[in-house]
């Protein structure tokens, strides 16, 4: 493992770029169940989404239902649906409008207890992957000691990143190859906050963590 320190003058900049967390980080999980998950998986994987991310064909409509006697209703963001994010309406309306490339969305059945019919609910995968992470310009731990899919791993505790705005183009939501969290840029966090949903706490079920302080 290897110590990257910041050599040029191009520093991490508070607010330019961020890690999209999603979850409550205390609190009880919600109470929406994944009723026809078993119809959906195609042995002998245990989760829905493929190795390679996006959405497999899917032979009917994921069906979720919202039971209160299981937990508090879905925040905006919520992980943990067969490897999959479930987002609200007006959080998709965010998505797709800010960077439509960066996702793929496939729209639930969102059902109520009694079975009627809840507001629209999607799952979410983040499917846009760039190799833009300036390492001249962070401070970071940069793992190279094991087998990695692909030859490295960022460790992300107590770094400082920051990313190549030309590598990224247009994109706003992003992944690296070699890490597990999603990053976004301000631009993102703007738009989601403009939409009315918490960008500073938790309440809505999302995290801005400033990817220049991790």
């Amino acid at each position: 493992m290897q110590r990257m320190e910041s050599r040029t003058s191009n520093q991490p900049k508070p607010g330019e770029f961020f890690i999209l967390e999603a979850g409550t980080i205390n609190g009880p999980a919600n109470g929406v169940v994944f009723e026809n998950i078993d119809r959906l998986l195609s042995p002998p994987r245990l989760v829905l989404k493929p190795e390679g991310g996006g959405f497999p064909p899917l032979r009917e409509t994921p069906r979720l239902v919202y039971n209160p006697s299981k937990g508090p209703p879905p925040k905006d963001l919520e992980p943990g649906f067969s490897g999959y994010w479930l987002v609200s309406e007006r959080l998709h309306q965010v998505m797709v409008s800010v960077d439509p490339d960066a996702f793929a969305f496939a729209e639930v059945d969102y059902r109520l207890a009694d079975g009627s019919k809840g507001a629209r609910h999607f799952l979410c995968d983040v499917v846009r992957e760039i190799d833009a992470l300036n390492e001249e310009a962070s401070k970071l731990f940069i793992d190279t000691t094991e087998d990695f899919v692909n030859g490295k791993f960022y460790d992300l505790t107590g770094a400082s990143v920051t990313f190549d705005r030309e590598r990224l183009g247009s994109a706003h939501v992003f992944k690296t190859p070699y890490t597990l969290e999603v990053f976004c840029d301000m631009v993102f966090k703007d738009a989601v906050a403009a939409a009315g949903i918490e960008t500073n706490a938790d309440v809505d079920g999302m995290w801005f963590i400033d990817a220049s302080n991790c």
